[in-house]
């Protein structure tokens, strides 16, 4: 759900005029909206195919033909467990033919300008306790509101097991309130700059300031550094049009981003305006596969940073009594009892730029090493089978040893292992191109 400026809840982030409202928050709970009857009727409408409530909901999806519709149960808990956050729909620049720029009237269909804050302090204790996470912006530019910050440090004060992120054009900021909002607490920010030359990113965000938007780009990853933290996860959004898309454009938007020390610089496309989006990136082009990797909606993982995307090298033998039976020679198949401990050795290399942290303060992004348990076809069939941490964080360049013990299946058979490294709470390596290594595992 998404909560309005002026405390309504509509269903979606898809709906910037505010047409598909839920409840109001004005006048009823959170708890009172979620369980209520509108919300409860159109979920009984999608399991049967649709509801008219959706409208022109551009999230729709069609069913394809003689398709039943996915079925989602109608008991459900009395909290939702992801919340939208609008602090306003205003924003302070104009960015071209974008439905939530100024010139549209989208603040017109708000009945506030503002969100209170007590108002938002009242929704967020009550749903904060089911919340697991929470986006913290929708339309508009959320840290104009004048107390944005002060926000994101109540909801990692009073819930810090929520996940919070936010986007940001980077231009609502003066030093000290980026500097304060990397202190909050808060997980994940993302800066939208499209270009690398104030010229070319002017021409979309129009009535930008890039030389702003960088410095407060620096001084939010300045911050993280002087702390020592590991949070928040800064990236760089990049939505490429044909005024920025140019190989000198985008290698200048590398550069940068490497030596402001952002964690993440991605490119994003798009297919509007119909005049300005990028051609050069179109689907099945080479140009596009070139960059496949750095696509913000190819991975969570992919970085346009030179050797900041994770890649890996594995080797896996096995260990214990049974490796000294067969021999130490890593092409040999897994050999294991039904239902009995495999111990295995795992050679891990970092080929990336970048750290593979082996603990994390928050839970998430930390690596370690996986085993996914698949049938004689290789096909996965438990992608959690086994985890295994790494004994240290792994630099750059160096490999570590990595012991492994899991229970092998109870039924008798050949089957097969495939090990990754995976970023909890984020994805597997694989997704990014770094390469698996998988094993023969046979039970008898």
């Amino acid at each position: 759900m998404v909560l309005l400026c002026d405390g309504r809840l509509v269903c979606g982030c898809a709906d910037p005029y505010g047409k598909r409202v839920l409840g109001d928050t004005r006048h009823e709970g959170v708890s009172a909206v979620w369980t209520g009857e509108r919300a409860t009727s159109l979920r009984a409408d999608l399991n049967n195919g649709g509801s008219k409530f959706c409208g022109d909901c551009p999230l729709k999806l069609p069913l394809k033909k003689d398709e039943i519709s996915p079925q989602r149960a109608l008991d459900v808990p009395a909290l939702p467990s992801r919340l939208y956050i609008e602090c306003t729909a205003a924003c302070n620049i104009s960015c071209a033919q974008a439905c939530c720029a100024p010139e549209t009237g989208i603040t017109r269909t708000r009945q506030a300008g503002m969100l209170d804050f007590d108002l938002f302090r009242r929704v967020v204790d009550e749903a904060g306790p089911a919340l697991v996470r929470i986006d913290f912006f929708n339309y508009g530019e959320a840290f104009l509101h004048k107390r944005a910050v002060e926000m994101c440090e109540h909801i990692k004060r009073s819930f810090p097991h929520i996940y919070l992120y936010s986007s940001t054009n980077g231009l609502a900021f003066n030093e000290e309130q980026v500097r304060r909002l990397v202190r909050s607490g808060i997980d994940e920010v993302t800066f939208s700059i499209d270009g690398a030359t104030a010229e070319s990113y002017a021409r979309y965000r129009q009535r930008g300031d890039f030389e702003k938007a960088v410095r407060n780009l620096r001084f939010a990853a300045d911050e993280k550094r002087t702390l020592g933290r590991d949070l928040p996860f800064i990236n760089w959004r990049y939505i490429l049009f044909t005024h920025n898309d140019s190989d000198a454009e985008m290698t200048k938007a590398r550069e940068l981003a490497a030596d402001i020390g952002v964690d993440r610089l991605c490119w994003e496309l798009t297919d509007h305006p119909e005049d300005m989006f990028s051609r050069r990136f179109l689907p099945g082009s080479p140009d596009l596969a070139a960059i496949k990797r750095e696509v913000w909606d190819d991975s969570n993982l992919g970085n346009a940073i030179p050797g900041a995307t994770p890649s890996a090298q594995i080797e896996v033998r096995q260990s214990g009594a049974l490796a000294s039976t067969l021999g130490r020679i890593s092409e040999l198949p897994l050999m294991a009892r039904p239902g009995r401990p495999v111990q295995l050795a795992a050679t891990i290399s970092n080929l990336s730029t970048r750290p593979f942290p082996a603990q994390a303060s928050y839970g998430r992004r930390l690596v370690r090493l996986g085993a996914q348990l698949c049938d004689r076809h290789r096909a996965v069939v438990n992608r959690d089978f086994e985890r295994a941490w790494l004994p240290e964080t792994l630099h750059p360049g160096q490999s570590v040893e990595v012991p492994m013990t899991l229970t092998a299946p109870a039924t008798p058979g050949r089957y097969a292992l495939k090990f990754d490294l995976v970023s909890e709470g984020i994805d597997w390596f694989e997704a990014c191109g770094s390469q698996t290594t998988t094993k023969t595992l046979i039970v008898v």
